[in-house]
């Protein structure tokens, strides 16, 4: 029926296509739609006739509906387990036959020879690899005490086993797949152990069950299959009449490199030896046992990887470590080295403007020392206290003089001599001190830090300048009459003298607008918008009165007040 309804689809196509569409049709087909050739009608002559919408019906799972009178479901024994052995033979066979076709198409591929001896299909015919493919089996051996007894229990046992393998197995153990061998093994595979006559052992068949466990269903370490094989027996095999004592069925678990050899005599050329090949050919071959594999020597590299990294990292920080102290060790000499560069710079600047201080005020006292030697001269030469005396006696009473001992003398008796003046050193200027004095010279008002208290507050305001200030400042600088009195007054006027002082700045700062009260102006950023009124929504913003005043805030950023701005 499966291939009747190929030909009604594809009519015209040769037999290689419709092999072709064969496996394409029913590796698509959605089950449990039915596969039918004509509509099933009803002849109304008393049987049942085939109907989706029946109960019954509604739980088959291939259904593939007979075209005569009655209509019937011919696929009834098909269950859930053979459904999907059946749906990945069709896709095996479709990608055979597909593979074939391409390569048929490019031209040149397929040998003549082959394809004439038909060898070309010689994949798609080969045997099933159930033996191989299963990693645990079940064998059911079948005994009987005569010959005839044995030929028809295992005649109703085998109709019995489809129940076994997808009712009582399939659904109540967690399998991802199970699978019956449909053929029998003339041989008794039981244990050894098995109270079994020569008769039983001599009249016995058997057959192999391979299923593959869900690991992600899985309880457990071991799969106890005891109850299904009980429930079997009770309710399915004890329908048998008549049963003969030493009718039974011995069940027995195999590894897939347990199984005996008669399994692949008749399969393999070379038996066992070729299966076990041939399984280990395959295995290597799946692409999620390489993809596992893959993995594996990917988290092994990614441990050697850590590792390695880990060592380098250690080594690093050890040597970082070293370089440290070593800096730390020469940074301290270095340190202690610049401290002395520095201080020594220090004081040769202090020596150089100390020598550049002191210089006017020495050249001053000289003059005004040599002065008072003159008048003290004058005044020993009047008093008539010069007397004649040699050289060597003038020279010594000449370094007194210049030593100050004479000049003592010379004041007691002098009368009216002027007193000398001991004058204080003049302090040094620091270079901040001279700063503020030219500004203060050129009209402008110095407020300290701890004065300011309002951002703004030492900003020059307009009736600060102007035309008097300056003059006032001009005034205070020029000498007065009472002081100087030799000094003339000149016959012209002086030109009105207007002061211009430039300011440059060594510290760079931010400049900032400030309001008429003097405080900085907030202009915004990404996280504020300055704003005195309600313009609308923004998106990520909130219109409120915080820190930094009225305006749209980020929504759910901390308020932070710049650097540059205060408020009062």
């Amino acid at each position: 029926m499966a291939v009747a309804l190929v030909l009604q689809l594809y009519p015209n196509a040769c037999p290689a296509s419709l092999l072709r569409k064969f496996f394409l049709v029913f590796k698509s087909w959605r089950w449990p739609n039915p596969v039918m050739l004509t509509k099933p009608h009803d002849a109304e002559l008393g049987l049942p006739v085939w109907n989706s919408h029946q109960a019954a019906t509604m739980r088959q799972v291939a259904p593939m509906i007979t075209p005569a009178y009655p209509a019937m479901n011919s696929t009834l024994s098909v269950s859930r387990q053979t459904l999907q052995i059946l749906h990945e033979e069709f896709c095996r066979g479709h990608i055979i036959v597909d593979k074939l076709y391409k390569d048929f198409q490019r031209g040149d591929v397929l040998d003549e020879e082959e394809v004439e001896s038909g060898e070309i299909w010689k994949e798609l015919f080969e045997p099933s690899d159930f033996f191989i493919g299963y990693p645990h089996y079940l064998s059911v051996c079948v005994v009987g005490p005569t010959q005839q007894d044995a030929q028809s229990w295992a005649g109703f046992v085998e109709s019995r086993l489809r129940k076994l393998v997808s009712d009582m197995l399939g659904r109540s153990l967690p399998l991802s797949k199970i699978q019956l061998w449909p053929k029998k093994f003339d041989a008794c595979v039981a244990d050894r152990t098995a109270l079994l006559t020569h008769a039983q052992r001599a009249n016995s068949i058997t057959y192999f069950i391979g299923f593959r466990v869900d690991t992600l269903r899985m309880r457990g370490d071991q799969l106890d299959v005891e109850r299904q094989l009980t429930n079997f027996r009770n309710y399915e095999l004890s329908r048998f009449h008549p049963l003969v004592p030493g009718m039974d069925i011995l069940p027995r678990s195999f590894g897939v490199k347990e199984l005996p050899k008669v399994c692949f005599e008749d399969i393999y050329d070379g038996g066992k030896v070729a299966a076990m090949k041939r399984r280990r050919r395959l295995i290597e071959a799946d692409p999620k046992r390489q993809e596992a594999k893959n993995k594996k020597k990917l988290a092994k590299l990614k441990k050697k990887m850590e590792a390695m990294q880990r060592k380098k990292q250690e080594a690093e920080s050890a040597s970082a470590k070293l370089e440290e102290d070593e800096t730390a060790d020469v940074g301290v000499k270095e340190g202690a080295e610049e401290e002395d560069i520095l201080e020594s710079r220090k004081r040769k600047r202090e020596e150089k403007g100390a020598m550049a201080q002191e210089g006017p005020v020495k050249g001053e006292e000289e003059e005004e020392e040599a002065a008072l030697l003159e008048s003290a001269l004058d005044a020993i030469e009047g008093a008539g206290v010069l007397q004649h005396k040699t050289r060597e006696e003038a020279e010594i009473d000449r370094q007194k003089l210049l030593a100050g001992e004479l000049l003592g003398d010379g004041e007691d008796e002098a009368d009216g001599g002027d007193a000398i003046k001991n004058e204080k050193p003049v302090r040094k200027l620091t270079r901040e001190e001279r700063e503020a004095e030219i500004l203060r010279r050129s009209g402008l008002v110095i407020v300290s830090d701890d004065e300011a208290t309002v951002i703004g507050g030492n900003r020059i305001l307009p009736w600060r300048h102007g035309y008097k200030q300056a003059m006032a400042v001009v005034k205070k600088e020029e000498p007065s009459d009472s002081n100087n009195e030799d000094v003339k007054p000149s016959k012209k006027p002086k030109a009105s003298i207007r002061v211009r002082t430039t300011i440059k700045f060594k510290t760079k700062f931010d400049v900032v607008e400030l309001d008429a009260s003097g405080c900085v102006i907030d202009k915004g950023d990404d996280d504020f918008m300055p704003s005195l009124k309600w313009i609308g929504r923004k998106g990520g913003f909130e219109f409120k009165l915080s820190d930094r005043g009225l305006g749209y805030y980020r929504t759910g950023k901390k308020v932070v007040v710049p650097s540059n701005v205060a408020y009062s």
